[in-house]
């Protein structure tokens, strides 16, 4: 392992790691009031979080796609052509948020499909349409990131992202259980005005560093913006596309989930909440190391050093699979200690326990496979995932998932795997993840030593 390369991803990747981690404490802190104020909230904040996260993240993808695109110029030394860039992806930024907003604001289509509760659907309504208001706020943000991803230089994101989680605790406790005497609880809305009142803090804080920041300077992004350069729109689209649709399938496998699993009642729809929750924690870890070996992949193809770029690869791809293995038996260690602090509830603590000793088998092959995904992108290389996670994580994880736990499929040889449970569901998609992870991995393989020229 490079030392040089280990310290450089490491400490990006912690840095990056602090401020997602930040991030997901919003969601975590949600899920906690949620949970206190009634299990009813905390099953509705499961199909309302999972409904708005797979649009978000859909969207995110094809913005945080550009990043090999930013780390190849700034590897090249080319720092006005960052700034030119980032100006016309905002003309991308523009059409994603318009798709987002019209998905949140009519979430009808989506709730009926998947036959969610009548009795859950107007609280799911009434949160999505308040979170939907903050939504273009968070795709700016998140081009301010990726941008400081790309030059190595993440520490203006996490330090704006940790001060956000200063206000988005109280705030929701506030809103979502009120002040005796002063305040009266606003139940699962108040998560939703606390979402939205935090993203518009945080992209107005990236706006302030922007524009005063030295740093940023040579970039010139504050320039006037130009006309659409179809060209480069097009290269946007071309990279951006089949990546926002990749992780869109990975995380609609993710949250397709919550949405069936509702049918199986209150306790799973809760419990499954939990362990959702735990699994997104713990992907922050192989997420961040992703992000920060692919910003040097691409760097050092910018710079047009192949075997560097094949030293970072190697770093990254031994850091990841040391940390998941480190994480993974934590959960299994701890798993009943942790879904006791998430739920006052006997039998969602049971059932959460149980699902978290495939949470483990789970974290290890996607922490590989997401690895596989980000550093591909620095090759050029986005639409097998698309194809390999449409394969497998709908077909294999999701179908598979939805087969066996409602009794669909009656085989001996499925006998160990639980039907009429969300514990199907989680034993489907974590085979199906771990096949994802083999395919990937030789493929990224095969193209970094096969890689002798830049693109």
């Amino acid at each position: 392992m490079s030392r040089s390369e280990g310290g450089i991803i490491v400490r990006h990747a912690s840095t990056v790691l602090v401020g997602q981690l930040a991030v997901m404490a919003f969601g975590i802190t949600d899920t906690l009031v949620a949970g206190r104020f009634a299990d009813t909230a905390l099953a509705a904040l499961s199909v309302g979080s999972a409904t708005y996260i797979t649009v978000h993240i859909t969207l995110m993808g094809m913005l945080q796609a550009l990043l090999p695109l930013w780390a190849e110029l700034h590897g090249a030394g080319r720092q006005t052509a960052i700034g030119q860039s980032f100006r016309q992806a905002l003309y991308l930024c523009a059409f994603t948020m318009a798709i987002g907003m019209v998905a949140l604001f009519f979430p009808e289509p989506l709730l009926n499909w998947t036959q969610v509760p009548e009795a859950l659907q107007a609280e799911v309504r009434e949160y999505l349409s308040i979170v939907a208001l903050g939504l273009p706020a968070s795709l700016l943000f998140r081009m301010y990131s990726t941008l400081n991803q790309s030059l190595g230089k993440p520490k203006l994101v996490t330090w704006v992202q940790v001060g956000a989680l200063a206000v988005k605790v109280p705030l929701s406790i506030v809103l979502v259980l009120g002040l005796p005497g002063l305040f009266n609880p606003m139940g699962l809305v108040g998560c939703a005005w606390a979402t939205l009142i935090v993203n518009h803090l945080m992209l107005g804080l990236a706006l302030w560093l922007i524009k005063t920041r030295d740093f940023y300077l040579p970039y010139r992004i504050w320039a006037r913006l130009d006309a659409p350069d179809w060209k480069q729109l097009k290269r946007f689209v071309q990279l951006g596309l089949p990546s926002g649709l990749a992780i869109g399938v990975e995380v609609t496998s993710f949250t397709l989930m919550s949405l069936f699993i509702s049918r199986l009642g209150v306790v799973a729809t809760a419990s499954h909440q939990i362990v959702s929750n735990m699994a997104a924690v713990l992907y922050m870890v192989p997420l961040a190391l992703s992000i920060a070996s692919s910003a040097r992949v691409s760097f050092w193809l910018g710079a047009g050093n192949v075997n560097q770029a094949r030293r970072a690869l190697r770093t990254g791809l031994i850091w990841v699979v040391c940390m998941a293995c480190l994480l993974a038996s934590l959960i299994d260690w701890q798993r009943e200690t942790i879904a006791a602090f998430y739920t006052i509830s006997p039998s969602v603590t049971s059932l959460a326990s149980n699902l978290l000793l495939w949470v483990a088998f789970y974290h290890l092959a996607d922490a590989v496979q997401v690895f596989c995904v980000f550093t591909l992108r620095s090759y050029g290389i986005t639409v097998l995932p698309l194809l390999t996670y449409t394969l497998l994580l709908w077909g294999l994880g999701l179908a598979g998932g939805y087969v066996i736990a409602y009794g669909q499929m009656d085989s001996s040889a499925l006998s160990w795997m639980v039907t009429q449970s969300p514990i199907a569901f989680w034993q489907s998609s974590s085979i199906a993840l771990c096949l994802t992870a083999v395919v990937l991995l030789s493929v990224l393989w095969r193209t970094s030593y096969l890689k002798t020229t830049l693109r």
